[in-house]
C-alpha cells in the first residue's frame, strides 16, 4: 500500500503549485473577473506543458499519466485558476487519440470540449466557450470540431488580453454563477469539421469525458481543502466572548467533518484512477462516485467556510465567496451532480460499461500485499473448516457470538492474535495483513469483539506489564484461555474517562479497588478487565490516575447485565474491596494517562468499514431477491442509485481507513487519522443503515429473510458505533485540533 506520489509526481505537483501561487493569486483571480479567464495565466500554463501533459510523447506531448494530471488539478482547484483547464487537457489528448495535432503551434488555439452528445443536445453550455477557438463534440457516431459563431463569442475574445483582464474590462458573454468564460454553443451549425467517426472514435470521446470527471473531481478536492483551511485560519484568529471562535464546537465540528470528507474525496479520485489501471470491475462506477462525492463536499465546504466568516464572508472584500461560488459552479456544467448516483447505479448493477481512459503510470497503490492475502486465505480456510452450522447459528456481531472453543482453537493455530510476536503465540503479521484478516472475520460473520478487546489489553500488558503479570495473565490470554474487557467509563463521567472516581488505595503489598464501571461489555465472560482508577484525589484530574489489570473472578466483583436495543448485552460492574497485587499495576503510579493514551491510540483507530461493506452486500442481496411490481428491486434505477450512494460512502470510508492503516504501518505522521476513520465510518454506517432499512421496508421489520434480518440488526448495531470507542464529538474535536490547528474545543 502506498499513499505517497513518486518523487517525479511530487515534483510536478510542486512545480505547478509554485506557478499557480504566483500567477493565480487571489489578486489575479479577481483581476480576471468578470470574464473569468486570464490569458497571461493561460500562456504560462501552455509554456509549462499543462495542456499537453496527457498527450503521448509520440504525438509531441509530455506523456504523463492521469494521476499526474489529477495532482496538478488539485492545485488548480486550490488556487481557483481561471479558465477551462480540465477541458483543455482532455481535448488535447482526444485530438491526439484521433490522430490530430494537439501540440502548441498547431493552430487550434484554445480548444475545449462539449460534454453531452450533440445529437441529443445540440445547444450546450460549454466551459471556455466564450473564449475558445474550437469545441470538440460528439454528434452521434461522429466526433466533430465546431468553431463558435461570432455571436457566441461576441466581445469575449476581445477581453482575453492580459491588459483587459486586469482592467475588469467588459462583461462576459453570459453572466453566470461564478463568473466563468461560459457560452451556450450551437453544435449543429456554423463551421463543423468531422474529426473521426465510428465505434472507436466514440469510445475515445467517452473516455475523454470520464477523464474530465476525474480531473474536475480532483480540482474540487483541492478547492474544498483550501476553503476549509481558510475558514479554519479565520476561526483561529477571530474572537467572540473572549475566545477564538474556533474553540466553539458549533464552528469547529462542521469544519472537522468537512476536512475528513475533503480528504476522502481526494483519495477517492486516486483510488478511481488506480482501479482503472488495474482493470477493476467497478472502476467506471468509481469515476461517477468520485465526482459525485467531491461535488457534494465542495458545495458543503464552500457554504460552511462562508458561514464561518459570518457577515464578512458575504462581502466581496473577502475571497471566500469566490470559493463558495466556484465550488457549486464547476460540477454543474455536467448537470445535476445527484444524477451521478444514477449513473453509478447503472454501472454497478445494471450493466452500463462506458469506455475508460488509459491512465498511464501511477505510483499510488491500495493493495494490501501478498502477506496479507496469504494470511487472509489461511484464516478463511480455518473458518470454513471450523464453523459448523451450529456455530454459524450462534454467530453474532457482539460478545454474544463468542465461543470459547473456537477462541482456543484460533490461539492454537496462531491466528487469534496474528499481530503479536511469535514468542507470544502470534505471527508477527503486518498491519496490512491484520486488516485483511479482519475482513475475513466479517465475511464469515464471526464476532471479533472478544478477540479485539483482548488483543488491545494484551498489547498493553506486553508494553507496561510486570513479569509476574505476563507469566500469569498474559500467558492465559495468549493461549486463548482468557478474554479481557475494558473498565474505562463510569456512570457519572460519560466519555470523559479521566473523570474516573473508582479508587485504588494501597493495601499491604497491593491495592484495594472500590467503585463501579459502566458499559463493561463482555465482563460476563471475561477473566480480566483493564481498569483506570484514581490513586490520588488531590492531584489534578489527569495526573491522579493509574491503570490496573483486575481479575473479574476476584472476591468483591459483581457483574450486572445491561441490555441494549442493539440486541447486545453490556454490563455495569461493581468493585467492593477487591484486592490485587501490585504486579497487576500497569505503568507508574499516577501514570495512567500514558497507559490510557496507548490504549486509546489502539481504540481510536477503530473503523466500521467491514460492517458497512457487509451491510451493503446484504442490501444488494435483498434487492436481487425481492420483487416489486413483478421485477427484482435492483432492476429499478432509483433503487440502484440508492445502493450506489451507500457504495460511495463505503468507497470513501475505505480510503480514509486505509490512509490511517498505511500511516501506522509505515510510521508516517498521522494527525488524528484514526479518529477521522472512526468518525466517518460510524456516522455513515448509522445514516446508511437507516436509509437501507427504509429501502427494504416492510420486509426488514421482521426477519423475513437472511438479508432483511441483517439490515434490521445493522440499523440497531449502527446506533452505538458513534458512541463507543470515543463519541463522534470527541473525534471531531481531535480532528479540529490536530488537523486544522484550532484551539481546544468548547461547548
Amino acid at each position: 500500500m502506498n499513499f505517497e506520489p513518486s518523487d517525479d509526481q511530487a515534483m510536478i505537483a510542486e512545480t505547478f503549485a509554485r506557478f499557480l501561487d504566483e500567477h493565480s493569486s487571489m489578486v489575479r483571480v479577481r483581476a480576471a473577473l468578470p470574464l473569468g479567464f486570464d490569458a497571461e495565466l493561460w500562456r504560462g500554463l501552455d509554456e509549462l506543458g499543462a495542456f499537453v501533459m496527457r498527450v503521448p510523447e509520440s504525438a509531441g506531448g509530455l506523456g504523463l499519466g492521469l494521476f499526474d494530471a489529477a495532482l496538478v488539478m488539485e492545485q488548480v482547484g486550490r488556487t481557483l485558476a481561471s479558465g477551462p483547464i480540465a477541458e483543455a487537457i482532455v481535448a488535447a489528448r482526444l485530438l491526439a487519440k484521433l490522430g490530430k495535432d494537439a501540440t502548441p503551434g498547431s493552430g487550434h488555439g484554445l480548444v475545449t470540449i462539449a460534454l453531452h452528445n450533440a445529437a441529443r443536445c445540440p445547444s450546450q453550455w460549454v466551459a471556455g466557450g466564450a473564449v475558445a477557438n474550437m469545441v470538440i463534440a460528439r454528434d452521434g457516431d461522429r466526433i466533430i470540431a465546431v468553431v463558435p459563431t461570432p455571436e457566441e463569442t461576441a466581445a469575449a475574445l476581445e477581453r482575453t488580453t492580459p491588459e483587459a483582464t486586469r482592467d475588469h474590462a467588459g462583461e462576459p458573454a453570459a453572466p453566470n454563477l461564478a463568473s466563468q468564460p461560459l457560452a451556450q454553443v450551437r453544435l449543429d451549425r456554423g463551421d463543423r469539421l468531422v474529426l473521426a467517426e465510428g465505434a472507436e472514435a466514440v469510445a475515445a470521446f467517452e473516455a475523454a469525458v470520464e477523464e474530465w470527471k476525474l480531473l474536475t473531481a480532483a480540482a474540487l478536492a483541492g478547492l474544498s481543502a483550501e476553503a476549509i483551511r481558510l475558514a479554519a485560519g479565520y476561526a483561529a484568529e477571530r474572537h467572540a466572548f473572549g475566545q477564538p471562535i474556533g474553540s466553539y464546537q458549533a464552528i469547529s465540528h462542521p469544519l472537522a467533518d468537512l476536512k475528513v470528507d475533503a480528504d476522502g474525496g481526494k483519495y477517492a479520485v486516486w483510488k478511481a484512477i488506480r482501479e482503472i489501471a488495474d482493470g477493476a470491475p467497478n472502476a467506471a462506477a468509481g469515476v461517477s462516485l468520485a465526482l459525485w462525492w467531491n461535488a457534494r463536499t465542495a458545495g458543503l465546504a464552500g457554504a460552511q467556510a462562508l458561514h464561518t466568516f459570518g457577515g464578512y464572508g458575504l462581502t466581496t472584500d473577502y475571497d471566500i465567496h469566490l470559493y463558495a461560488l466556484r465550488a457549486k459552479a464547476w460540477p454543474l456544467l455536467l448537470g445535476d451532480p445527484e444524477l451521478l448516483l444514477g449513473e453509478a447505479g447503472r454501472r454497478l448493477y445494471l450493466g452500463e460499461t462506458p469506455a475508460l481512459p488509459d491512465v498511464g503510470a501511477i505510483s499510488i497503490d491500495f493493495d494490501l500485499g501478498g502477506e496479507a492475502r496469504a494470511l487472509a486465505g489461511e484464516v478463511d480456510r480455518f473458518f470454513t473448516d471450523t464453523l459448523t452450522p451450529e456455530l454459524r447459528a450462534k454467530a453474532h456481531y457482539s460478545y454474544a457470538g463468542h465461543d470459547a472453543g473456537v477462541h482456543r482453537k484460533l490461539a492454537g493455530a496462531g491466528l487469534l492474535f496474528p499481530g503479536w510476536p511469535r514468542d507470544r503465540g502470534g505471527r508477527g503479521a503486518s498491519p496490512y495483513a491484520l486488516s485483511a484478516v479482519a475482513a475475513v472475520w466479517e465475511k464469515h460473520g464471526w464476532s471479533g469483539h472478544a478477540a479485539g478487546t483482548t488483543n488491545m489489553v494484551g498489547w498493553i500488558m506486553q508494553r507496561f506489564g510486570s513479569d509476574n503479570l505476563k507469566s500469569e495473565a498474559l500467558a492465559k490470554v495468549a493461549a486463548g484461555e482468557a478474554v479481557c474487557s475494558l473498565g474505562f467509563s463510569e456512570p457519572g463521567s460519560g466519555s470523559d474517562v479521566f473523570a474516573a472516581v473508582t479508587r485504588a488505595t494501597p493495601e499491604g503489598n497491593g491495592w484495594r479497588i472500590d467503585g463501579q464501571k459502566m458499559f463493561t461489555s463482555g465482563a460476563e465472560i471475561a477473566e480480566y478487565v483493564l481498569m483506570l482508577a484514581r490513586t490520588d484525589f488531590n492531584a489534578p484530574k489527569h495526573k491522579g490516575l493509574t491503570m490496573f489489570i483486575v481479575p473479574l473472578k476476584a472476591a468483591g466483583v459483581e457483574v450486572q447485565p445491561v441490555h441494549t436495543f442493539q440486541d447486545e448485552r453490556t454490563n455495569i460492574t461493581f468493585y467492593d474491596g477487591v484486592l490485587i497485587p501490585d504486579s497487576y499495576r500497569l505503568g507508574e503510579v499516577g501514570g495512567g494517562l500514558k497507559v490510557m493514551a496507548a490504549s486509546l491510540e489502539l481504540e481510536h483507530g477503530l473503523s466500521f468499514i467491514k460492517s458497512q461493506r457487509h451491510m451493503l452486500r446484504a442490501a444488494e442481496q435483498f434487492c436481487r431477491e425481492t420483487l416489486r411490481d413483478g421485477r427484482a428491486m435492483i432492476e429499478n434505477p432509483t433503487v440502484a442509485a440508492r445502493l450506489a450512494r451507500v457504495a460511495g460512502h463505503v468507497a470513501v470510508c475505505d480510503v480514509i481507513s486505509n490512509r490511517a492503516l498505511w500511516a501506522a504501518a509505515e510510521g508516517k505522521p498521522a494527525p488524528a487519522f484514526g479518529p477521522a476513520a472512526k468518525l466517518f465510518s460510524s456516522e455513515k454506517f448509522r445514516t446508511d443503515a437507516a436509509d437501507l432499512l427504509d429501502l427494504s421496508a416492510p420486509e426488514c421489520l421482521a426477519d423475513s429473510s437472511e438479508a432483511a434480518a441483517h439490515l434490521n440488526l445493522a440499523f440497531r448495531h449502527s446506533q452505538g458505533t458513534t458512541i463507543y470507542g470515543g463519541t463522534s464529538e470527541v473525534h471531531r474535536s481531535m480532528i479540529a485540533e490536530r488537523q486544522l490547528g484550532l484551539a481546544r474545543t468548547r461547548g
